[in-house]
């Protein structure tokens, strides 16, 4: 030994550390360990050992081993007969690695030993006194270690000694024990390892705490179980089976089990003592009872995995309805927005249409498209708030509102939720019930929504809200706020005509047993079924005409006259019977005083003939057809802008006083109204006025002004499909209108020739036949 610099075979040591005067036992196995125990032993006993800094680490190197450790002698090494080595260890004294001086067989190295700083010797003995009594109370709460160890520590003098050997009997982290073995400083040493002692002590105090809590509500639980066998061996005894006990058990053990939040198992736990102390023929306990029920039958936090796939929504959205592009783009965009955010808070989609043209299939097709439950509830004719809320428990008869009743019905909480028939609720002296909904599609309210029935708060933050009307101005105003509409005007005949072939006929085969090839229905007899069978903007209609073909189909096959039938536009009228409707048709030859109109009706579009008569009189307007205010407020505009062009239009000027003029609009049963047919009626008047002919092959429509301009319409789409049906080639239309015809079918486009005009002058050029 030089300068106390040695040279020693070193043990690394797993998870352990050996301090100074510490005799332990360690288990040896690793091939460099045993023959570092080896070279010792051949040599003075003597050893270094050091601990590594991770224990999983099977073949450490020099920088994964604690520079300070122990210098030890092995006082004993005997071979187990597993293979592994037992040695006796004692720690004589502090050293630091200087280097590595071999690492092939076993670790050798160079240490130096580190002598013990101490202070002033008052100080360390208040700190070895203090110490001595914090390990005493915590021997006491531990009972771990015995009262002997206690007794075999208080006789040690030397404060050096008294902190390693109280150290080495905790039960601390190996990173807390290396730390005390590098402090050198004595005092230092005694009040680091006082912090720690106190440390354990304190979460040894949490644990018996925690443990009496625990033990008392064992006893509780025990106490309660045993007291309900005793009851169990009473109603026994007495002839009762299981009784209301059973039935509680059953309650208890579904509240157990259930999703619900804490907070209602508190309050389902509360109802049910409750129902297990009120006598079972009280009227109280069936309602308790029915309240347990609903809250069990409710989701809580069950849902199902949304699949916001963009494309396969698109793929269904085109498999369950043909056409209504602009709606499924709209439906589209609100699910790619919903993907991004993850989030379903946003506006509540709200279908307005006529009846008939898929809104309700459209919301089955979301949920379809999102792997959603789907619930739908009918607002239609609700008029009692309660219908909303629910009723409260203390009326007889009460049940939770519409919203509650379909949370249970989807079975998550999560669903694709329609609100049916938004607009058909009405209010009474009984409350508004279009007011309850405002909470229920309130993105920012709904997630803490309040039944009366239920009375805890329930979250519908995850429902996606979809709703569908029939009129938008039946809404209340603040219901409607809360909603983003999306228009469903109804189906051209081109897409009927596809959405019969490919949905209604294969769907109504099915139903009425009919195989594909016993019945063949042609294009133009599918055609004229929606020309002179139906009149409407959906297809509810058509679907019944096609399963009144299949049916009388299936009686012709079942008779015996025919395998097969086919059925023709030839035909069609000896099948189902005289057509019910018919559609406009164009003039066969060019009129003086009738101009060809379009219009837009809730079946679709339609023409209107225009008709202008004039005879001897004093100027009298009269109109006829059954007219709405803003058709006649069209007509007296246009015979306004004709008296005062009278001369650029080389018409008399004194004509209102010499003559009556007659406006009439054929079909005068059927109420019309709309200002599209303000240059209709103008270039009528004009043609009537003039002498000259309106082109046959002409339709029109436009508002007109007294200055003579054009301003644009709505339903071009529907207008042009109807002036195509009749035979129409040529279409004058407003200016502003341009941007409508890209929604027209490219096929109807293709055979009409669209004229855009701004003035009236420019309709006239084009509407009249010119004067040889």
């Amino acid at each position: 030994m030089k300068n106390n610099i040695i040279q020693l075979p070193l043990l690394p040591l797993r998870g352990l550390l050996v301090f100074p005067s510490m005799v332990l036992h360690l288990d040896v196995g690793r091939d460099k360990s045993v023959t570092a125990i080896e070279k010792a032993m051949m040599g003075d006993h003597q050893i270094f050992l050091a601990s590594q800094k991770e224990v999983s680490i099977e073949d450490p190197e020099p920088k994964d081993i604690y520079q300070v450790g122990s210098l030890a002698k092995v006082k004993q090494m005997l071979k187990l007969p597993n293979g592994t080595n037992r040695v006796l260890v004692e720690g004589i004294q502090r050293a630091e690695i200087i280097r590595f001086t071999d690492k092939k067989e076993h670790f050798n190295v160079e240490i130096k030993l580190l002598e013990e700083e101490h202070g002033e010797p008052n100080e360390e003995e208040a700190l070895m006194r203090s110490l001595l009594e914090l390990f005493g109370q915590y021997i006491k709460i531990s009972r771990k270690i015995t009262e002997e160890t206690f007794a075999t520590v208080s006789d040690i003098d030397d404060p050096a000694n008294l902190a390693d050997i109280i150290a080495s009997h905790l039960p601390l982290k190996t990173k807390d024990k290396q730390e005390l073995l590098e402090i050198k400083n004595v005092k230092q040493r005694l009040e680091k390892l006082i912090e720690l002692i106190s440390n354990e002590k304190k979460v040894l105090d949490l644990e018996k705490k925690i443990g009496k809590r625990v033990k008392t509500s064992m006893e509780k639980t025990q106490k309660e179980y045993y007291l309900r066998e005793q009851l169990k061996a009473i109603q026994k005894e007495l002839g009762e089976k299981d009784g209301k006990t059973g039935e509680v058990g059953d309650l208890n053990e579904k509240i157990e089990q259930s999703d619900m939040p804490e907070r209602i198992v508190e309050v389902a736990k509360k109802e049910l003592d409750r129902f297990e102390k009120i006598p079972q023929s009280s009227a109280e306990s069936s309602v308790i009872r029915n309240y347990l029920e609903w809250l069990l039958a409710l989701p809580w936090s069950k849902k199902t995995n949304d699949t916001v796939e963009i494309k396969h929504a698109h793929r269904i959205l085109d498999e369950d309805h043909y056409g209504l592009d602009k709606v499924k783009e709209r439906i589209l965009e609100y699910l790619a927005v919903q993907k991004l955010t993850k989030s379903i808070k946003g506006p509540i989609l709200c279908l307005v249409g006529p009846p008939g043209v898929g809104k309700t299939s459209l919301a089955k097709s979301i949920a379809r498209s999102v792997n959603r439950n789907f619930v739908r509830v009918s607002l239609g004719g609700v008029r009692d708030e309660a219908e909303i809320r629910g009723h409260r428990r203390t009326y007889i008869g009460a049940i939770p509102g519409r919203i509650i009743q379909g949370m249970k019905k989807a079975k998550t909480i999560n669903p694709v939720f329609l609100l049916d028939e938004i607009d058909k609720m009405s209010n009474d002296f009984r409350g508004d019930p279009s007011s309850a909904m405002l909470e229920v599609l309130d993105p920012e309210q709904n997630s803490n929504f309040s039944d009366h029935y239920i009375e805890e708060t329930y979250d519908l933050s995850n429902v996606l809200f979809i709703a569908t009307a029939n009129y938008v101005n039946h809404i209340p105003q603040p219901l409607l706020d809360r909603m983003e509409l999306i228009s469903i005007a109804g189906y051209t005949e081109v897409e009927k005509l596809h959405i019969a072939k490919e949905h209604l006929l294969p769907k109504q085969l099915e139903e009425n047993g009919l195989e594909k090839n016993k019945l063949q229905i042609r294009d133009e007899a599918l055609l004229s079924l929606i020309r002179t069978y139906t009149r409407e903007a959906g297809v509810r209609n058509l679907e019944r005409q096609i399963a009144s073909l299949c049916r009388k189909a299936a009686k012709i096959i079942i008779s015996g006259d025919k395998k097969r039938v086919i059925v023709t536009k030839k035909n069609l009228v000896e099948i189902l019977g005289k057509p019910l409707y018919r559609y406009g048709r164009m003039e066969l030859e060019d009129q003086i005083g009738a101009a060809t109109g379009l219009a837009y009706t809730a079946a679709g579009g339609d023409i209107l003939s225009i008709e202008v008569s004039h005879y001897p009189g004093k100027g009298k307007l009269t109109l006829t057809g059954k007219l709405g205010e803003v058709m006649r407020e069209s007509a007296q505009a246009a015979f306004s802008y004709i008296r005062a062009r009278t001369n650029e239009l080389h018409i008399d000027p004194k004509f209102h006083e010499t003559y009556d003029i007659h406006i009439h609009v054929p079909e005068g049963a059927t109420p019309k109204d709309g200002p599209s047919a303000g240059i209709t009626m103008a270039t009528a008047l004009v043609s009537a006025l003039t002498g000259q002919a309106v082109k046959k092959e002409v339709g029109m429509t436009g508002e007109i002004t007294l200055r003579g301009r054009v301003l644009p319409i709505g339903g071009l789409k529907e207008k042009s499909l109807s002036a195509h049906r009749a035979g129409i080639t040529t279409i004058i239309i407003p200016e502003d209108n341009e941007r409508d015809i890209e929604d027209i079918p490219e096929s109807v486009r293709n055979d009409l020739t669209f004229i855009k005009v701004n003035h009236l002058d420019q309709v006239l050029k084009h509407a009249l036949v010119e004067e040889k």
